[in-house]
């Protein structure tokens, strides 16, 4: 059994507790000793076959859970110039975003929603297979919508489903038909649009769903034993996803009193991943594609940012789980920027970069529905772990740039590492960075400090 130990190291546990100087063995796939300088073990562990990592006082911590994310949005600046992408290139680009995710730190990803209906699932299941790298995947449906609604692109003189970027459908029956399809196909949880979205001419305060069409999803999901995930930026949508049982809540920037209070009276059920980082860079940062601020005001994403900064701070008051992720992979917040909403969580939710960093592990793996093997610096969980150069706890924005991100550790196997490693016997062997997306360093390059910048 190969293993590993990071001596050196200042842990962050993921526990609530303060970091503190100690070492971690990792045998096998999981971690089966922590120990704590100045504890009964002296803050040395006896592994003298252990490949051993002298970190040099970084900062080690569990690896990130991105809450919603969609691998086939291929860093375009439509919904329309992602849908037509073919499938076979589009699968491949799925593969390279998934290595992406996992060198910036993403040890875990939750599916938001796949451009074709199979990606996310064939995605997951080639990354179980050890096929390709990429974090551990919940896999999603494509956007259930409803004719006119979001992510039904059709034309009237084309109006092909193939070239559609959501699953449309009209009545409860229909719903049903969609529902099994999707669960035939494989996925962990399906998506539905519950609300609309500004920049597709659709209000984000409207609730296009009957009642009966959101029963029947929620029931077919259910007997299952699947998940539905929803895109809830109106107060009735936040509404129907509690009545409904639905306990993915994509956005719900616009939740009233009455949302919040049913939200509240089942926190233990729903998680809240807002997606704040679309209206932020929406609003401040697409402009080279056409979409000024002054453009973006007036569809609605100034008004929207400032009523959900206010919606997300009572959410957080009242202890909702609230978690970072959503929507990255357009062209003007492309993959790989993801960890810039840990910044906004401090900004405009609140939360203190403690807070933050619970919500992108700890929460994470209760999200993965493994809270009892992922998301913690514990014996017996999972070994998905990342050394950072620096103290994140001082400044988060080291989690956007990939030269601090040292090592990445998924299942006790290295996938990223700067770090010299110290096989059995003293003897050296060089360190392995993998090789970076082309197209990552640029973007992060460009944009990893946007979030210091006046906006």
């Amino acid at each position: 059994m190969d293993s590993t130990l990071f001596a050196n190291v200042l842990i962050f546990d993921g526990s609530g507790a303060q970091p503190f100087k100690g070492e971690v063995l990792v045998e096998g796939q999981r971690i089966t000793r922590v120990a704590a300088a100045g504890s009964s073990t002296d803050a040395l562990i006896d592994a003298p076959e252990a490949r051993r990592i002298d970190g040099k006082g970084a900062f080690l911590m569990p690896g990130m859970t991105e809450a919603h994310t969609h691998f086939s949005w291929n860093d375009q600046p439509s919904l329309t110039a992602i849908q037509f992408m073919p499938p076979e290139e589009h699968m491949l680009w799925c593969v390279r975003v998934a290595r992406r995710y996992l060198e910036m730190g993403w040890t875990a990803a939750l599916g938001a929603a796949a451009a074709k209906p199979r990606l996310d699932v064939v995605l997951r299941n080639a990354v179980d297979a050890g096929e390709f790298p990429g974090p551990r995947y919940l896999a999603g449906s494509q956007e259930i919508t409803i004719l006119g609604g979001l992510a039904d692109n059709t034309l009237p003189h084309m109006p092909f489903t193939e070239l559609n970027f959501g699953a449309v459908v009209s009545g409860p029956e229909e719903m049903r038909a969609m529902t099994r399809m999707f669960i035939k196909y494989g996925v962990d949880h399906l998506k539905i649009n519950l609300s609309g979205e500004y920049i597709a001419g659709l209000s984000a305060e409207s609730s296009p769903f009957s009642e009966e069409e959101i029963a029947m999803l929620a029931s077919e999901a259910k007997r299952a034993g699947k998940r539905v995930a929803a895109h809830a930026r109106s107060s009735e949508s936040v509404k129907q996803c509690v009545r409904h049982g639905l306990e993915l809540v994509f956005h719900a920037s616009f939740a009233d009193e009455e949302a919040l209070d049913m939200l509240e009276a089942n926190k233990e059920k729903h998680f809240v991943a807002p997606g704040i980082g679309w209206l932020i860079s929406t609003l401040y940062h697409a402009e080279p594609w056409g979409i000024s601020q002054a453009a973006a005001t007036k569809m609605g994403y100034a008004r929207e940012l400032e009523a959900a900064a206010d919606t997300l701070q009572k959410m957080h008051k009242r202890g909702i789980r609230i978690l970072p992720g959503g929507d990255y992979g357009f062209a003007w917040m492309p993959h790989g920027t993801n960890a810039r909403d840990l910044d906004h969580f401090v900004k405009y939710i609140g939360m203190t970069p403690m807070e933050v960093l619970l919500s992108v592990t700890k929460l994470g793996g209760e999200l993965m529905m493994r809270p009892h093997e992922l998301g913690q610096i514990r014996e017996g969980y999972l070994a998905d772990i990342l050394l950072i150069d620096g103290d994140p706890l001082n400044d988060l924005a080291l989690l956007q740039d990939p030269k601090k991100i040292t090592l990445v550790m998924k299942d006790g196997e290295i996938f990223k590492t700067s770090h010299d490693v110290l096989p059995p016997h003293g003897e050296v062997r060089a360190s392995t960075p993998l090789p970076v997306d082309p197209g990552l360093g640029k973007a992060l390059n460009e944009q990893a400090h946007e979030i210091h910048a006046a906006h």
